[in-house]
């Protein structure tokens, strides 16, 4: 027997009822990190929560979404089909639940039945999260209360506690624990370990009816909770924090950095200036007169000039390391292994691959930003500088793309530094493109 084969069984086996609960198939909603296009979430009919099943997306792409970060309030998410799975994009930082709604319709067996699914999932702060509440749209949820080691669930129904049902928990093995709630639809279950978790409780109401032109004798209901430990993932993977200092190390700095002097020439739509430019050590940029009189191209040149010399020169920063940990389990990725930074301004995540830093993520408010490199060379001493790379602007609340710009360079050795030779940009939006370049000749270092 083929695995297409024996998933199909696996979905038969479940309809009817006959096998263990380990192989059954259930919607869960996954939260996932802050990556290339923001943070998501993604919806899988799947035995567990990490993957889908492309035959079973059709059937639940009905499913209705709501995200709630503040006790009572629930907005509705903009629901997409993906190839296994559905998406809807989520804004990045705070603590939240998304909650789901699937009526996947009367399953006709020897007693035909109208199948629902009411699948949850929660990320964030254990405290945040305790605070909100049910979805009135929601008649089956599972209502969570985290402690450092534990989680307690209880499970209403219409609002209510729902007394002595077995909820049935399912590790990233597929392994089962089924818990017995009391006489108040509550049970705790010590979680094991880091990782990636849900619960799944089923209830039966003996209603029958009609949809459409099919008749069911019963409403069978399912609810799943998915989450990952800990909760709010602010933990040290130290193989994540050794691998992020690897690729700073791998990158080519300027140690010892006096700045540079030198006669720039810049491009900006069909505008050419020319004069000369200095670099101070501390990346503060300035033109002598007449020089460049454009302001624009004054204005575009200080900025790369000033990001190349905050991103080349090392930091004098001797705080502790850095609290890194892996965002995920897919050590596949062809951009590399997803890194999450904790702490700072901004929401941040990295991709390495090879000891080179390929992604960096951020979340800037009300949009996300994603570095892309797109092909990189090696110095003399075999440190890591940029050939060309993509940075995509994305709006936080939709996922759409506003902006995108495209980065060649070329590098130029003087002394012990590789200093910029040439650097093009090309900016796509809504308004069209535009394209810059700077080249920097006769440069001279400072002393």
């Amino acid at each position: 027997m083929n695995r297409l084969q024996l998933g199909l069984l696996c979905v038969i086996q479940w309809i009817g009822l006959c096998i263990a609960p380990a192989h059954a198939h259930f919607i869960f909603i996954q939260i996932g990190p802050h990556a290339e296009a923001g943070r998501g979430v993604e919806v899988f009919f799947s035995e567990r929560a990490t993957a889908g099943d492309p035959k079973f997306v059709g059937k639940i792409a009905g499913t209705e979404l709501w995200r709630s970060d503040v006790p009572g309030k629930f907005v509705s998410m903009t629901v997409t089909n993906g190839p296994d799975r559905l998406r809807a994009p989520l804004a990045s930082g705070s603590s939240v639940a998304v909650i789901g709604r699937c009526e996947y319709g009367v399953l006709k067996r020897e007693k035909p039945f109208l199948l629902r699914y009411y699948p949850k999932a929660v990320s964030g702060r254990p405290d945040e999260i305790a605070k909100l509440t049910r979805h009135e749209a929601v008649s089956l949820e599972i209502m969570p209360t985290f402690t450092s080691d534990s989680i307690t669930m209880t499970v209403l129904r219409e609002g209510q506690p729902l007394p002595n049902v077995v909820l049935t928990t399912i590790d990233s093995d597929l392994t089962n624990v089924e818990l017995k709630a009391d006489a108040q639809g509550r049970a705790t279950w010590k979680l094991p370990a880091s990782g990636q978790f849900a619960v799944y409780v089923k209830h039966v109401v003996p209603q029958a009816g009609k949809q459409v032109d099919d008749a069911y004798d019963e409403i069978r209901e399912f609810a799943t909770l998915a989450f990952d430990w800990p909760l709010d993932g602010a933990r040290v993977d130290a193989a994540a924090v050794e691998m992020f200092e690897r690729a700073i190390a791998a990158r080519a700095a300027w140690p010892d950095f006096k700045g540079f002097a030198a006669n720039a020439s810049v491009y900006i739509d069909g505008r050419r200036n020319d004069g000369p430019v200095t670099v101070k050590a501390d990346g503060e940029v300035t033109f002598d007169e007449p020089g460049l009189t454009d302001v624009a191209a004054r204005d575009w040149l200080r900025d790369q000039l000033h990001s190349m010399v905050i991103h080349r020169v090392p930091s004098s920063d001797t705080r502790s390391k850095p609290v890194l940990s892996f965002s995920d389990t897919d050590d596949q990725h062809p951009l590399g292994r997803l890194l999450t930074f904790h702490g700072g301004r901004f929401a941040a995540t990295y991709r390495i691959r090879d000891d080179e830093i390929t992604v960096v993520n951020r979340s800037l408010g009300q949009e996300n930003m994603s570095l892309q490199m797109l092909a990189s060379e090696r110095n003399a001493d075999g440190k890591v500088l940029p050939r060309a790379y993509q940075v995509q602007y994305r709006d936080a609340a939709t996922g759409a793309i506003t902006r995108v710009e495209t980065v060649r360079q070329t590098w130029q050795q003087l002394g012990q530094f590789n200093l910029p030779a040439t650097l093009s940009q090309t900016v796509s939006s809504t308004n069209g493109v535009s394209a810059r370049s700077m080249t920097l000749k006769e440069i001279t270092l400072g002393k």
